[in-house]
């Protein structure tokens, strides 16, 4: 984990990577728990059997699972010490360059893009690019807006 003992200090890493999450397995279970959470019970995801024939000879997890790592994946990567919160504010780009099987492994990488004064404290834009363990492509590229606050 990196940890930043200011703002100025966050401002002097812009455009640099900041580091990699561990890995995390997306389970069946996991799926099967998000599409119940979420209403999203679209058979590519939740019928094995019918997915097996499908055209990822599988199941996958929504991309709004994957994406429902980013939060977690911030948190392991980087830290500012001296500062009350990191909230989240939104997200200006997300793409689903490829699928996530169930059982695969996934991790994120963490970019620092951006810090921005704002009323409440500072704008961190960083993107995450999640990527599976022995995939090609990534399977999820976000920028991720965070406010700073003291």
């Amino acid at each position: 984990m990196k940890i930043f003992d200011s703002i100025a200090a966050v401002e002097e890493a812009i455009g640099t990577h900041l580091g990699y999450s561990s890995w995390h397995t997306i389970t069946q279970h996991q799926i099967d728990a998000f599409a119940a959470a979420t209403g999203d019970n679209q058979w590519i995801h939740t019928d094995p059997v019918r997915a097996a024939a499908g055209p990822f000879g599988g199941t996958i997890a929504h991309g709004y699972l994957t994406v429902s790592l980013v939060s977690s994946i911030l948190d392991e990567v980087y830290a500012i010490d001296g500062v009350g919160m990191l909230v989240n504010y939104g997200a200006d780009r997300l793409r689903f360059p490829a699928v996530v099987p169930a059982g695969s492994r996934v991790r994120g990488g963490v970019e620092l893009l951006e810090v921005t004064p704002v009323t409440l404290g500072h704008r961190l834009r960083t993107r995450v690019t999640i990527e599976r363990d022995g995939g090609d492509k990534p399977v999820c590229v976000i920028d991720v807006l965070r406010i700073a606050a003291p």
